[in-house]
């Protein structure tokens, strides 16, 4: 098993394509080339010659097969838990110590990542109390790289019409979506209730905190949001 440090001897590359991989994966299906390009912004070809390069590391980082896509090996699951918790770290710190708002986090927390030591990243840990969860409500994997378990979550556009739900986490990688979510006023702790649903093109119409403004938003930016029944 590969050393819990090794991820930073690892390129920035590298490390964000784990870390991207094992996002895309947590229903245990195995990613394909043409949605993780989608998702990382690059070229097909350039995905498939780096799926390759990390199919052949020693140890191995992902196991990939061209016409049924590519998954973590143990050893590649490692390294994204521990990027992933430097990074929720990073986020947390600078929202809980540095005062930026919760929409700010994700940009900086993207460079500071692949720059900030174990050392420090411990020091970090610390000082913040080894919090559990991230300002998008994410969770943090621990020391030992586990995730803990939360409560119990839906997406928002899973909820019926008429039900509610309170805000408890928000996809961190959305950053293309927290002005808007800013704009209407929707952040974590915020009771999203669902008024009617259009089944043509699965927009909802919703109202936060029991307020009379009502809300449309498409069926991707629902996905976007996790909600605890209530």
């Amino acid at each position: 098993m590969m050393d819990d440090r090794m991820a930073d001897t690892l390129s920035r590359s590298v490390q964000d394509y784990l870390k991207t991989i094992y996002v895309l994966t947590r229903s245990g299906e195995p990613i394909g080339t043409v949605e993780l390009s989608d998702s990382m912004n690059v070229a097909p070809a350039s995905v498939s010659n780096m799926l390759q390069k990390l199919d052949a590391h020693d140890p191995p980082l992902i196991e990939y097969h061209k016409h049924r896509g590519a998954t973590l090996t143990l050893e590649g699951e490692q390294v994204a838990l521990r990027m992933i918790r430097r990074h929720r770290l990073i986020e947390q710190f600078l929202y809980q110590i540095l005062g930026y708002s919760w929409d700010m986090v994700h940009k900086d927390a993207e460079e500071l990542e692949h720059v900030v030591s174990p050392y420090m990243e411990d020091r970090i840990a610390e000082l913040l109390g080894e919090p559990q969860f991230d300002p998008h409500g994410e969770p943090i994997p621990s020391r030992s790289l586990e995730i803990m378990d939360g409560p119990y979550v839906i997406q928002l556009d899973e909820l019926e019409e008429g039900q509610a739900g309170r805000v408890r986490q928000l996809d961190g990688r959305r950053e293309d979506l927290f002005e808007f979510f800013v704009g209407i006023g929707l952040g974590i702790g915020s009771v999203v209730r669902v008024l009617q649903r259009n089944p043509l093109d699965g927009t909802q119409s919703i109202s936060l905190d029991d307020q009379m403004v009502t809300h449309i938003i498409g069926p991707g930016i629902a996905r976007a949001v996790l909600v605890a029944p209530q």
